[in-house]
């Protein structure tokens, strides 16, 4: 689900390959052969045990954009109104919308014409509310979900991926249409004074601005916490892969599948996989090109990369899925939770740094496009107003723009689903869905799409709990008293 999910402006992914070696001066060469001769069988056992696919890299590269961009002039010194620190989704997006208003924006960024890296997937009416769904390249007409070897759901919500090229080629149309400068360079410094701030880039050069927004995803230094953190984690392996063959409906996109009867044959795996679950999302383009993912919905700490690898290789095996080559492929790394940045601060935050990623699932492009929309609303009203609103007061009405008490109230709520989660094992996960799902899709559309209000719900959560096996009864009723008190404490907090 990671890449559901996902945000919103782009997380770091990696693609790398360690190899750590260990020698000595002393060493023969008798004895330096017959070390890697041990390593040569057991790279031969491991690539057997788990799978050919872990052996193959990604055929395709990333092609960047070919775009003429309007680029910010050096020579300018004028202050600028808005600075947007990223070209990802959500960057692009507030910038498009904020410039709508006549707005002068620069966004900021090393590469601004580069592919998204990450694969992003979102339920179709998601999109269509956003007048976005001509950027989806493939849709599916139902979900599924594998609660176990027994129990299958369908899901009657149509699915769909987006094609990255399409929506980055459509907010960069749009923000270039609107006036958007841009700046090629990695951001070095922010330097604030009572009515702008200075932003100072790895280039040397300076850019004057009434507010600056980052937008660069979860690993910022720019924002600032004042509660430690300690957010759930969301971590994804995934290829897109040509296959001989694969056992999934092509009208149908997997959106989980809890079975473990692959690890059969790995102890190792089956218990840690039985106490740390993680699932497979698929995505079925034909019967020989398919997206796959294996992925931990949420832990803390974070679970080993290597492990779900494992794991999906596992998967695949036992599916009887022979990954011919990889075209491409993705980490995914999703902090989930945890506190709200300091609200307010000098600079603005939108996209994985801004906490809008929704605690209990890591859905976030959807949303982030949503709420892109409303915070430019509330920047326009200070920037764009005869009263000049500048410095603090206009700190105040962006970051609450995007928080009101309402919104913070809600996530707390998420949040108290998360934390419930994570108490649970594979078994206690399964009963959870199989739960959820039964739920009137109202409920189980809102929660996803994070657009119930506060006594939705309350009823939600009535309405899971007569739906939850008895088994699943006990589960919440011994695993849900402790974040509980802490959402009700943290709600209290908000409304002194």
């Amino acid at each position: 689900m990671a890449t559901l999910l996902k945000l919103f402006s782009p997380p770091p992914f990696t693609k790398t390959c360690q190899l750590f070696h260990s020698s000595t001066s002393h060493s023969t060469f008798s004895e330096t052969k017959q070390i890697y001769s041990r390593k040569e069988r057991h790279s031969r056992l491991q690539s057997s045990k788990y799978g050919n696919f872990l052996d193959l890299q990604p055929e395709s590269k990333l092609e960047s954009l070919d775009f003429d961009l309007p680029l910010w002039d050096p020579s300018d010194r004028s202050l600028t109104d808005v600075i947007v620190i990223g070209t990802g989704p959500a960057g692009l997006r507030l910038a498009e919308r904020v410039s709508s208003y006549g707005i002068q924006v620069c966004c900021i960024d090393p590469s601004p014409l580069s592919s998204w890296p990450n694969n992003y997937g979102v339920w179709v009416d998601e999109f269509e509310s956003l007048k976005l769904d001509h950027c989806l390249d493939k849709t599916w007409c139902m979900a599924s979900v594998c609660v176990n070897d027994n129990k299958t759901k369908y899901l009657d919500r149509p699915y769909g991926r987006v094609s990255r090229k399409k929506l980055k080629t459509e907010l960069m149309e749009r923000c270039i249409l609107n006036g958007v400068k841009f700046h090629k360079a990695k951001v070095w410094d922010i330097e604030h004074q009572e009515f702008e701030s200075s932003v100072g880039f790895d280039d040397g050069n300076k850019i004057r601005a009434s507010l600056v927004v980052d937008a660069s995803g979860f690993g910022s230094t720019f924002i600032e916490y004042d509660k430690p953190r300690n957010p759930g984690y969301q971590i994804a392996h995934g290829i897109l892969a040509e296959v001989d063959s694969h056992p999934f409906d092509l009208d149908k996109m997997v959106l989980m599948d809890w079975r473990d009867s692959h690890l059969g044959n790995e102890p190792y795996l089956r218990a840690s996989n039985s106490k740390f679950p993680t699932f497979l999302y698929a995505m079925p383009f034909d019967s020989n090109l398919i997206f796959l993912e294996e992925t931990s919905l949420v832990s803390r700490p974070l679970l080993s990369y290597m492990e779900v690898k494992k794991r999906m290789a596992a998967r695949l095996r036992h599916l009887g899925i022979r990954v011919k080559r990889i075209i491409e492929d993705e980490k995914c790394v999703i902090p989930m939770g945890g506190p709200l940045p300091k609200i307010p601060q000098s600079v603005m935050a939108i996209g994985g740094n801004s906490g809008v990623v929704h605690p209990s699932t890591g859905y976030m492009v959807a949303r982030t496009m949503s709420l892109a929309s409303e915070l430019a609303d509330a920047i326009a009203v200070g920037l764009g107003s005869t009263r000049m609103i500048r410095g603090k007061p206009l700190y105040h009405r962006v970051w609450n723009g995007l928080w009101p008490i309402e919104r913070r109230c809600l996530r707390e709520f998420y949040s108290f689903g998360m934390e419930t989660l994570l108490k649970f094992d594979l078994n206690g996960t399964r009963n959870f869905f199989d739960a959820f799902f039964d739920l009137n899709p109202y409920y189980w559309h809102g929660f996803l799409s994070s657009r119930l209000t506060f006594g939705e719900l309350a009823l939600l959560s009535c309405s899971l709990f007569g739906h939850a096996s008895a088994p699943s009864k006990v589960d919440i009723v011994t695993k849900c008293p402790v974040p509980l008190v802490k959402m009700m404490g943290n709600l209290a907090l908000e409304a002194i």
